[in-house]
């Protein structure tokens, strides 16, 4: 599938940027936040004139990344082997030495302790982002966790994010940067997903035309509150909810134990014709067009709220855990008047107040759903959007390199 990735950056002049190469190094390139907004900031590059290279495992993404202008240089970069981080340290000075990157970005733990390592080799500017809350609070495990905040910036991609980083390491206080993620409102709207694409989609999943579908997409993974949705599920069908199948899409990502578990829990609940895991999705838009409603019922914290952005962007109710950043990424009561809301909050881990937020969701009628869906639009384009997240990623970048005008030695 092909889109459209036209840039705001492409015709800015961006002096410190543009002729210059900037090196993000992530694991890999499969599905999840850091992995899309590293190809978002690539993107974003490639249009503003600099050379946008990922060293990473590969994925899937890749394609994507070098569609829009970025370089794919492959690189053992998901070890946490000890002797091969030794190894990879070598390895990335090497290929900075080759390559002269103007900046090094690291965006998660292991990588960005052989990032910082072969930074200080060539004398290179290293930046990190925090995507994660990193879960420790042992003195060996906040050392670990501490690479995150060791950049000459320490990007921050929400502010409960900041909050945490300060927080856990206040020495960083002075290097931190708010850059909050976004949703690419292009991709994400209405009228950029031809009805075909849901019909395929729905068809693929085995929902019959007149079901409606609750949404979870996420990696299999316990804290993304599977289990919760799952519980709901079965009180609202005791309740009498009929023509709903609630949709599980995400990796299993190896974690066949989960996976048992999270099969056992739907056979005993007799949900099996209700609950469905789908495995990956290739198409969320058109995951998200297809949804009635869309849950991120997280039981730990997250730093962001990608796809809660996303289903306000192309206008889906959507509910999410009060927790972490995902409550910063959706306008509702008390905050706000219910009037006004973009979604619903519910405590973490409860199901019976998710299951009264679906029922409610299900139950808006075409006006109401509407109204909260062009709420939910402007919300996202107003604080969430990807140029916005780009534009403050280049300008961190540009902040960077004026701090480190000299030429990089090796």
């Amino acid at each position: 599938m092909q889109h459209s990735y036209a840039s705001p950056f492409a015709h800015d002049v961006l002096s410190p940027l543009a002729g210059r190469t900037v090196l993000q190094i992530i694991p890999s390139l499969d599905a999840g936040g850091a992995e899309r907004t590293t190809v978002d900031t690539a993107g974003a590059l490639a249009a503003a004139g600099a050379r946008a290279l990922v060293a990473c495992e590969g994925g899937r993404l890749v394609a994507e990344l070098q569609a829009r202008g970025g370089v794919w240089v492959p690189f053992p970069a998901r070890s946490k082997n000890p002797v091969a981080m030794a190894l990879n340290v070598r390895k990335l000075a090497h290929l900075i030495h080759i390559e002269r990157p103007a900046i090094v970005h690291a965006r998660s733990r292991a990588p960005a302790w052989v990032a910082l390592a072969a930074c200080r080799l060539t004398k290179t500017p290293f930046i990190t982002t925090y995507h994660g809350a990193y879960s420790g609070r042992s003195p060996l495990k906040l050392r670990y966790n501490s690479v995150m905040a060791r950049g000459d910036i320490v990007v921050a991609n929400s502010h409960y994010t900041r909050d945490l980083i300060v927080k856990n390491f206040p020495w960083a206080r002075d290097r931190l940067r708010v850059v909050v993620n976004g949703a690419d409102l292009r991709r994400f709207t209405v009228e950029a997903v031809d009805p075909a694409r849901v019909e395929r989609l729905r068809a693929s999943w085995g929902i019959a035309p007149e079901e409606r579908i609750v949404l979870l997409a996420a990696r299999l993974t316990a804290w993304k509150g599977h289990r919760v949705l799952i519980e709901a599920a079965s009180k609202l069908v005791r309740a009498g909810l009929v023509g709903t199948v609630f949709v599980l899409a995400g990796d299993e990502q190896g974690k066949t134990g989960y996976v048992k578990e999270l099969d056992a829990l739907i056979r005993k609940a007799g949900l099996e014709h209700t609950v469905r895991r789908v495995g990956h999705c290739d198409d969320m838009p058109a995951a998200l067009m297809a949804a009635s409603v869309v849950t991120v019922p997280s039981t730990e914290p997250e730093t962001f709220g990608r796809v809660a952005v996303e289903a306000q962007s192309i206008g889906v109710p959507v509910i999410v855990s009060d927790l972490g950043a995902v409550g910063e990424t959706v306008v509702a009561p008390p905050d706000a008047p219910p009037e006004h809301r973009t979604g619903w909050r519910v405590p973490a881990g409860d199901a019976d107040a998710l299951a009264d937020a679906i029922s409610a969701a299900l139950k808006l009628g075409a006006s109401a759903r509407g109204a909260m869906a062009a709420r939910g639009r402007s919300h996202v384009e107003a604080h969430f959007s990807v140029d916005r997240m780009a534009h403050d990623m280049l300008d961190t970048y540009a902040a960077l390199l004026e701090t480190h005008a000299a030429p990089v030695s090796f």
